[in-house]
Parts: C-alpha cells; sequence; structure tokens
C-alpha cells in the first residue's frame, strides 16, 4: 500500500487523499444492516451506501462480504434445537436478502453493482463466478458476495478471507461496529484496554485476540494477506476504502 496523494472532488467541494488500494474486500456484518434489531434499517444502508460510493467513483475496486445476522445466525439457532446444517442455510438466505438491499442502495447512488450468490438463485443473482467477479470490478462495477460460501460450518468471516484472495484483493476490511480497532482486552469492559495500530497474526493469536474467526484469520495469515479492522463510525468505511491509516493493521509478520 503506497501512501496516498490527493484528489480533489470538485461535486463535493472536498478534498481526500487519493485511494491507496486498487481492489479491496469489505465485510460487513449483519447486524450492522439491522443497527441492533430484526430486519434491514434503511437509513443505516444509504448511509454506507454513500460511503461505498466515493472510493468508487475515485477508481477503487470494491467487493463486499455480507452477514446475515440480522435475521438469522445459524449458531445460535442450532444451540436452540434446530439441525445446524438447516439453520446455517437459512443464514445464508439472510445474507442474500442483505445483499439484495445494498445493492438498492448503491444503485440509488449510480453505482452498478452486481449480487453474486454461492447458491444458485438465478431470478435475483448470478451465481458466484470468480473471474467473472473480477471483471465486474474492472469496469467499476461493486460485487456483493452473498449465502456465504453456500456450505455448512462457515462464518462469512472466513468466506470475506476466502473471497478476497480468490479476487486477489489487496487487502481484507473487516467493519466493526462499537469498536474501533483491535485491543489488548475488550475495552466495554477492560477500561485499561489499549487500542493496538499493528499486529502480526502470529501475535494476535499468541494473545488470543479474537479479531476475527481462526480459520479467517489463519486463511489471511498463511496467504499474507493484510487486515485491517476498523471501526465504522465517522466516515470510518469510506476511509478504510480509501486506505487511510484507520483502526488496527494485522500483517503476516
Amino acid at each position: 500500500m503506497s501512501e496516498p496523494s490527493l484528489t480533489v472532488d470538485l461535486e463535493a467541494g472536498t478534498v481526500h487523499p487519493r485511494p491507496a488500494y486498487q481492489r479491496v474486500l469489505l465485510k460487513l456484518s449483519g447486524e450492522f444492516f439491522g443497527n441492533g434489531r430484526v430486519g434491514v434499517d434503511p437509513d443505516v444502508i444509504a448511509q454506507v451506501a454513500r460511503e461505498i460510493a466515493g472510493p468508487v467513483k475515485q477508481g477503487v475496486q470494491v467487493a463486499i462480504v455480507v452477514g446475515g445476522g440480522n435475521f438469522f445466525r445459524g449458531a445460535e439457532l442450532s444451540q436452540r434445537g434446530m439441525e445446524r446444517s438447516r439453520a446455517d442455510y437459512m443464514g445464508m438466505l439472510g445474507t442474500v436478502m442483505n445483499a439484495l438491499a445494498l445493492q438498492d442502495f448503491l444503485e440509488q447512488q449510480d453505482v452498478d453493482t452486481r449480487v453474486q450468490t454461492a447458491i444458485t438463485m438465478g431470478q435475483v443473482a448470478e451465481p458466484y463466478i470468480p473471474r467473472r467477479a473480477i471483471r465486474h470490478m474492472e469496469k467499476g462495477r461493486v460485487v456483493i458476495f452473498g449465502a456465504g460460501a453456500g456450505m455448512p460450518y462457515f462464518s462469512t468471516d472466513t468466506v470475506a478471507a476466502q473471497r478476497a484472495l480468490e479476487v486477489r484483493a489487496d487487502a481484507v476490511l473487516m467493519a466493526k461496529n462499537g469498536v474501533d480497532g483491535v485491543y489488548t482486552g475488550d475495552p466495554r469492559k477492560d477500561p485499561g484496554a489499549t487500542k493496538i495500530e499493528t499486529i502480526s497474526y502470529a501475535e494476535a493469536l499468541q494473545k488470543n485476540l479474537r479479531v476475527v474467526d481462526t480459520t479467517a484469520f489463519s486463511l489471511c495469515m498463511d496467504n499474507r494477506l493484510p487486515m485491517i479492522v476498523f471501526g465504522m463510525e465517522g466516515q470510518g468505511v469510506a476511509r478504510a476504502l480509501r486506505g487511510e491509516r484507520i483502526g488496527t493493521q494485522v500483517i503476516a509478520d
């Protein structure tokens, strides 16, 4: 990632750093889409769509993996007695609903968008084809990946890492609600916890810092894919997409 220079948005009358990334994978949680409730919050989705639109129009190639926790969480449903595979498939369908909602609000911002799903549903989305996704991004389209990995027992964190590797993203950006990076402890419980600016995957694992699930962590570590963990407050998504130094950078070594 190179140091960004400046670009001027004449329409908005603002100056932003020139995007430092060519292609990134952004992970958005399902809880974000519902603003902490069941369903989707149109105001929240509209805001993040505006934040994504700016960097895209500046030339950043963006792919997005969305969670579905605002509708269903397979692991939690299974704890209540539902068969785990069936519960996970329900969760995958929830991610597709979020993907379609985000697509609509992005297109309201004049951003051409494609939804690709790991479970075939041709009436609403394309099938997941990595080379087609790359081609879409090269043409300036945002690609939203829904339906997780199409298989049970895989979290959307893991899917984000896998999709980032397969579309050859420069980094995977993990957006968080209520926390602006990786801390030495849980800042909501430990007032002495301090934010970490940069940490290696190995050190984070050694210290048992729960950034994302361990499978996603291992994929990124083994393939030397940088991860940025950041908070969504204060235009966090737009800043992360432009490559501004926010949150915590997790690196291979």
